[in-house]
C-alpha cells in the first residue's frame, strides 16, 4: 500500500518553504546587503571602521564572548542536573529555563536593570562590595547571559538524555574515575551539541539590543553596543550607515556559523570513526 502522507506532495510543500524563506528571511537580508553595498568600498570602509564603530564592535564582541563563556559552564550544568537528578521544583526550574524565550527583551532589560541599579536588590549590596553592575559592561554580559542561556540548555539536554548508560558502567567497570568518564566518554558525545549551543549563544548575544539597551548606559566607546549604533543611525535617517554597521555583525555571524558547522562535521566524523 502507499504510505499517506499527512503534508502536501514535495513540490507544494518545497514551494511554501522556498516563498516563505525568501519572504522572511532572504529579502530582509538581500535588502540589508544592496543598501550597505550603495555606499560604495571607500564610503562602506570609512562608517565601519570609525573610531565609534570600532569601539562598538570591541564592546559587543567582548561582552558577547564573556557571556558565552559563563553559558557554557552554567547551560552545561543546568542541563546536567535537570536530566540526572530528581528533586522538588525540577518542573519549575525546566520551564524556567525557557524564560528569556518567551520574555520581551525590554522587559528583561527593565527587569534586570531593576534589580542591578544602585539601589536595587542585587545591585545595593554588589555597590556595598565595590562592584557596579548597571550602566557598565558587567550589566552588559548579565543582559546578554540571561537572554542567551536557554540555547546551551535545550541544545545539550536532549543529547543527555539519550545517551545509553551503559556507556559509563562499563567505563565504570574498568576503573575510570567519574572524572576520567565525564572527559573520555560523555563530553565526546555532548561535543557537538555543545559547539551548537555555544554558537547559537554567541549569535544571539551579538544581536541582542532591547535586554541590553536598558542597563547598558550606552555611553559611546565604553558601553555602545553595535546594535545601538545601529539603532542611532537609523533615527538619524542614515540608513545607508546604519545598514553598513549592521551588515559587519552579519557577516561575522555568518562567519562564525559557517566555522561551527564545520567543526561539528569534524566532530562528528571523528566520533563516527571512534
Amino acid at each position: 500500500m502507499r504510505r499517506r502522507n499527512v503534508l502536501p506532495g514535495l513540490k507544494l510543500s518545497l514551494g511554501i518553504t522556498l516563498f516563505y524563506v525568501a519572504l522572511i528571511v532572504a529579502l530582509p537580508l538581500g535588502a540589508l546587503i544592496f543598501k550597505a553595498a550603495s555606499l560604495g568600498p571607500e564610503a562602506y570602509w570609512n562608517i565601519v571602521s570609525s573610531e565609534r564603530a570600532v569601539a562598538s564592535y570591541r564592546v559587543t564582541v567582548t561582552a558577547a564572548a564573556i557571556a558565552t563563556a559563563f553559558n557554557l559552564v552554567f547551560g552545561v550544568a543546568l542541563a546536567w542536573i535537570l536530566v540526572r537528578y530528581k528533586f522538588p521544583g525540577r518542573r519549575l526550574v525546566d520551564a524556567i529555563v525557557d524564560l528569556p524565550f518567551a520574555l520581551p527583551t525590554a522587559v528583561a532589560g527593565i527587569a534586570l536593570t531593576a534589580l542591578f541599579a544602585p539601589n536595587g536588590w542585587l545591585g545595593a549590596p554588589l555597590m556595598d562590595a565595590g562592584i557596579r553592575v548597571a550602566y557598565t559592561p558587567l550589566g552588559i554580559m548579565i543582559a546578554m547571559a540571561f537572554t542567551s542561556v536557554p540555547f546551551i540548555v535545550r541544545t545539550v539536554q536532549p543529547v543527555l538524555e539519550d545517551l545509553d548508560p551503559a556507556l559509563e558502567e562499563a567505563a565504570q567497570s574498568l576503573g575510570a574515575s567519574d572524572l576520567s568518564i565525564f572527559m573520555r566518554v560523555i563530553l565526546p558525545i555532548l561535543g557537538p551539541s555543545i559547539l551548537a549551543g555555544v554558537s547559537l549563544c554567541f549569535a544571539r548575544s551579538l544581536g541582542e539590543f532591547g535586554a541590553v539597551i536598558f542597563i547598558a548606559g550606552n555611553q559611546p566607546f565604553q558601553t555602545e553596543i553595535t546594535a545601538l549604533l545601529t539603532y542611532i543611525r537609523l533615527e538619524e535617517y542614515d540608513y545607508a550607515a546604519a545598514a553598513a554597521i549592521a551588515s559587519v555583525i552579519l557577516i561575522a555571524a555568518f562567519v562564525m556559523l559557517i566555522v561551527t558547522n564545520l567543526l561539528q562535521a569534524r566532530g562528528l566524523r571523528y566520533t563516527a570513526r571512534s
